[in-house]
Order: C-alpha cells, then structure tokens, then sequence
C-alpha cells in the first residue's frame, strides 16, 4: 500500500499546509508548474518526489525533470504530464501517450481546475490537482491524497483552502 500526495500548479510558492496535509504520504507527485528549484528541493527533501515539469517551468526544472512520466505503483500504471487535457478533451499529445501507454491513471495538472473523473472510454481513472500555488485563475488552493493498494485507488482525499490560508 502506497499512500500518495498530489499536488501541481505551485507556480514557486510551496502552502506550508501542504506538509500537514502529506504528512503520513509515501510519495508526493507533482504534475507541473514547479515554478522554481527551491520547490522541488523542498518537497524532495519532505518524501520520494515524483514530478513533470509544466509549461511555465524553466531550464532549472526541465533538467531535472521530463515533459511525462510512465510509472508503476503496485499494479497500477500512471501516465503523468503537466498540459493534457480531461476525458474527452484530451490534448493530441496526451491522447496518444494515453493510446500507446494504456495507464490505469492519467494525471494532468494546468487548468487550476480540481478535477477527479472515470474514463469509461479509456478504462482510466483521469485525476487534476488543481493549483497549489498563489498565481493564476484558482479561486481555492487545492491538492489531493490517495492510497493505491495493488490494483486499487482508494481513500481519496482533498485539501481546499481559501486562496488566503
């Protein structure tokens, strides 16, 4: 069992909640947008980071990290990338990583927007943090906790925070 903290769109600024709230994880993924090294040192220095750098990261984060990632956790597969799109409006990009890869998780970041939904299509569950970070369109600071167990994702659970707290 492999307990997870998901977070993206930090955008260099780090919510200090956020290490309450990933307290007892195993791993912290973030899916873009890191914003600056001092982020990524951060949370790597907190738990086993996994991370993809976004559109808005510089050479400083795109030399430590790739554009996806293809992992296994247990028995699941993840597919994870900053700009991909959601079921049925996936980027031509993602939809074809998705096509060849076959993830049982796809995990995008950028639109600020939470948002944790089944594609029946794809069989594959698609999961976006939302924005972790001070700037951009959000109006809540959001971030996500689940357990994968063998094949299963479970215990998912959300931090919404005021864009203030």
């Amino acid at each position: 069992m492999t307990k997870i903290g998901l977070l993206s769109d930090t955008h260099g600024y780090l919510n200090p909640k956020c290490y309450e709230f990933f307290r007892d994880c195993d791993e912290i993924w973030h899916a873009g947008d890191i914003g600056n090294i001092q982020v990524a040192d951060a949370l790597s220095e907190f738990k086993t980071l996994k991370a993809v750098f976004g559109n808005i990261d510089g050479q400083d984060i795109r030399a430590v990290f790739k554009e996806y990632l293809v992992f296994r956790v247990g028995q699941v597969k993840v597919l994870m990338m900053h700009t991909g799109g959601y079921p049925g409006h996936y980027s031509k990009a993602a939809r074809e990583l998705i096509t060849r890869e076959r993830p049982d998780l796809f995990i995008t970041g950028h639109s600020h927007i939470l948002k944790v939904m089944y594609d029946q299509k794809l069989d594959c569950l698609h999961m976006n943090p939302g924005a972790a970070g001070k700037s951009g369109i959000h109006r809540s600071v959001t971030m996500i906790r689940f357990v994968i167990d063998q094949d299963q994702i479970k215990d998912l659970e959300v931090l919404d925070l005021k864009r203030n707290d």
